[in-house]
């Protein structure tokens, strides 16, 4: 399972994540009005040159990529970082991890600079932010950057 993101860049250098991707998922500037527009692989990928007649002749190559991107936007609309960050480790575990005995298992190698820039925060925010799920018993970090959600705790967390 590869995974990568689509990012821009702000006039001061700022980087917004415009979504992250994966297996079966179509990505590319024909995509996008976004100039600078790049593709970053987050793990090792394999990828197929799909030509641009092909997918927007399957029109459900494009409404997963316009729902995928509309999932991403809702996340990011919260005006809390802390919800944000929450709606994004659920995302991330439904889309990118696996159910195990103690809950879902992200595994993506995201570094809190990383899940900050996919939020527009800090890295300070975001690790202050993992410590109080930590303590609050909703994540359990392991090593190699893996990121456990606990289920009994994690699916019925209200902020």
């Amino acid at each position: 399972m590869g995974v990568v993101r689509t990012i821009t860049w702000l006039e001061d250098g700022t980087v917004v994540t415009l979504g992250l991707w994966g297996a079966g998922d179509i990505v590319g500037r024909s995509l996008s009005m976004l100039e600078p527009y790049q593709i970053e692989s987050l793990t090792p990928v394999e990828i197929v040159p799909v030509a641009t007649r092909d997918y927007f002749l399957d029109s459900t190559l494009l409404l997963a990529h316009i729902q995928q991107a509309e999932a991403f936007t809702l996340i990011r609309s919260h005006k809390r970082v802390e919800e944000m960050l929450l709606k994004l480790l659920v995302w991330l575990s439904k889309r990118f991890g696996r159910e195990v005995e103690q809950g879902h298992l992200i595994e993506l190698r995201l570094t809190h600079q990383d899940l900050a820039e996919l939020l527009g925060t800090t890295r300070v925010t975001v690790t202050r932010i993992l410590k109080q799920f930590e303590q609050q018993k909703l994540i359990q970090r392991l090593p190699q950057h893996l990121t456990l959600l606990k289920a009994e705790e994690f699916w019925h967390y209200e902020i």
